[in-house]
């Protein structure tokens, strides 16, 4: 994971479960798990893996599959296996929220069954990204990762990881891990993450 590096406006909306900016403890899924299921949280999914991993956000139409990366066949299991996991371990899961990109949204499906697609969780259109960019990514991610949640429910996020970057300060690696996050009056808390080969047997 790469280091965290906050400004001091985005440190006011993130906290920390290790209580530290400079990222976070290495944390046991198995007590994430056991947070996930009585509900209330975030699961912010980045896509499976996909066959190249490079940008694609100046070329690709995020509306055409035909323009951009899409899920090896590697990711199509890392999908089907995720969604299988959290059925298995009785985690509650409510408002699925995806990008456009459709390996976000692809993601979605194979895991879930079920999303709804929302541009605001696409990248902005650049490789390198002004200081106004990100926090165009920011003011339209983290209203997403705050809003209330049903009692009893969790709200899946499957996006990507350069807005994930804009809210979190934390670049999310490797494709397919889910960060798990508690919305606060202010922002979030990230709780930890979970590989996809690191779901606990149930």
């Amino acid at each position: 994971m790469k280091p965290v590096f906050l400004s001091a406006a985005l440190a006011m909306s993130v906290m920390f479960a290790s209580g530290t900016a400079q990222g976070v403890e290495p944390a046991d899924p198995q007590s994430l798990v056991l947070a996930l299921q009585q509900g209330g949280l975030v699961i912010y999914i980045r896509h499976a893996a996909t066959e190249k991993d490079y940008a694609d956000q100046l070329t690709a139409d995020p509306l055409s599959c035909a323009t951009q990366r899409v899920l090896s066949e590697k990711g199509w299991h890392q999908a089907k296996d995720l969604g299988q996991a959290i059925a298995k371990l009785d985690i509650p899961v409510g408002e699925i929220a995806s990008s456009q990109y459709c390996r976000a949204w692809q993601t979605a499906d194979l895991a879930f069954g079920r999303y709804a697609k929302t541009a605001a969780l696409n990248f902005e259109a650049a490789e390198e990204y002004t200081p106004d960019q990100i926090a165009a990514m920011r003011q339209r991610v983290l209203p997403i990762l705050m809003a209330p949640i049903p009692q009893g429910e969790n709200r899946v996020v499957v996006g990507h990881d350069d807005p994930f970057e804009a809210v979190t300060g934390i670049y999310p690696e490797p494709q397919g891990v889910a960060f798990i996050l508690r919305p606060t009056a202010d922002g979030v808390e990230v709780l930890g993450s979970i590989a996809p080969d690191q779901w606990p047997a149930p």
